[in-house]
Order: C-alpha cells, then structure tokens, then sequence
C-alpha cells in the first residue's frame, strides 16, 4: 500500500456555495491537490464524473433533495471507483452507519480544522480510513437491516485488534506499535482479514464487518 500520493483529483459536493468556494481555495494551495470541480447537487457530481478523473469525492450528507447516501448509490451506478470521503456538520446514527455500508472511506465534520481535511485526504488516498470513533462505534451498535446476515467466519483475538485499529484509522507501523507486533505481522492478519472477508480495501473491509461481524465486538 502506497504511503504518499503524488497527485489528487478532487471533487467538492456541497449545497453551501461558500462554504465548498472556500474549501477549494484552500485545498487548491496543497502541494499535489487540484480541484477538478465543486458543485452543489448529486446531479451535477455525477455529471462531472462523467467527463473528469476525480480520485476522491469530498461529498456533504445533505444535499437538499438527495443524500450522501443516494449519491454513492448513483455513482456506483455509473461505474465511480474512487474514493469518498464524507465532509459533514454532524449525521445521525442510522446515518452514519448506512454511509459505512455503502462504502465511504471516512467521516469529517465540518467544524475540524482545514489541516486536518488536507490530512484526511491524504489518509485515506493511502488507503486508511477516516472514523471518528464515536461515529464508529454507534454504527456498530445501530440496529441492523431487516434482512438475514449471513453465517459469518470468527475473528480471531489478534484479527479483532487489528480490526479495532483500522476503525481508528492507523497505518501499519502505527497499528504494531500500537499492538506490540512486528509490522510485518500486522500485514499478514490484515491479508488474513481481507481473505475471510472477501475484501481488498480497508473501507470495504469497515463495511463487511458492520454488516457481517458486529457480534464479534
């Protein structure tokens, strides 16, 4: 997994005119940040990745008509591999739990500074995600869909550690130190995590086990 990433598209979707003006100017001062394009409905977004390469989507929750939710839905649609990060006041628990299965990579609340918008980015362009962990954690607890999950594989002890800090967003180095492992280790239980999942990524891996194995924390 890369640690830095050399060059960012970005696309800011935000209804608050100023607000996402103000968010790209800044952004577009970051060494490798370009701002593709920013607008304000989930109609216009999915317009422009249509016709630009964006890497990431830093995308409101409340659109007016639409939510963050359905526009995920749409631009999977239309074939939208990149990454979304979440850029928010606040969402309510069912929110917040239903934009993780959909597969954002993180959750920023607005009121956090712009140094930390540029960080998150960066995290999770090198494949991390970006939980709060009051976020994470009432996702876990919020009440599941109506339908059946699936017979799910157990966790072993070092799997759920492992887990537990990929919710917290770390990296490797971070997840062993923080552990007591070799860092090396900390990639095989994280193969062995994607392996018994049936995942790739870190935010598909967030996903599959608030769906799947929220009994196991």
């Amino acid at each position: 997994m890369p640690e830095s990433v050399a060059h960012v598209d970005i696309l800011l979707v935000d209804d608050h005119a100023v607000f996402r003006e103000s968010v790209a100017r800044l952004l577009g001062s970051e060494p490798g940040f370009e701002v593709v394009g920013h607008c304000g409905s989930v109609e216009e977004a999915l317009a422009i990745l249509r016709h630009r390469h964006v890497d990431i989507v830093l995308l409101d929750f409340d659109l007016g008509e639409h939510d963050g939710a359905q526009f995920m839905s749409l631009a999977k649609q239309e074939g939208f591999r990149g990454r979304v990060l979440v850029v928010t006041a606040g969402v309510e628990q069912a929110e917040a739990a239903e934009l993780i299965r959909s597969g954002v990579s993180g959750i920023f609340k607005k009121h956090n500074s712009a140094a930390s918008l540029a960080r998150g980015i960066r995290d999770v362009m090198t494949g991390k995600v970006w939980f709060e962990q009051d976020v994470v954690q009432r996702a876990i607890t919020s009440q599941p869909r109506a339908h059946p999950e699936p017979q799910a594989e157990q966790f072993t002890h070092r799997e759920r550690q492992v887990l537990w800090c990929v919710f917290e967003g770390l990296a490797n180095k971070e997840i062993a130190g923080q552990i007591g492992v070799s860092e090396s280790s900390v990639k095989a239980t994280l193969q062995q995590l994607f392996s018994k999942t049936g995942v790739r990524t870190r935010s598909q891996l967030v996903r599959i086990a608030l769906e799947q194995y929220r009994n196991q924390f």
